[in-house]
């Protein structure tokens, strides 16, 4: 049987540090650039794609669309 996870604790170990929220915010903002720029929608199963792997290098030449499963199998 699995323990249930403590998201109170994840955030604070985790999740609030301000490195975490930098990076969280530049894949947010690729997000949006590429929404707006009418490449994804809300709801579409893909996913912002950094080529180099820096969520602040959000470059369009940096950036690319990728189904869930490419972008976070080629992740690990």
């Amino acid at each position: 049987m699995s323990k249930k996870r403590n998201y109170a604790k994840e955030y604070a170990e985790y999740h609030s540090k301000p490195a975490q929220k930098k990076r969280r915010a530049g894949r947010n903002a690729a997000r949006r650039k590429m929404e707006k720029a009418g490449k994804v929608r809300k709801g579409d199963g893909k996913d912002v794609d950094h080529k180099d792997r820096n969520p602040r290098n959000n470059a369009r030449s940096n950036l690319r669309i990728q189904s869930q499963k490419e972008n976070r199998g080629r992740n690990k």
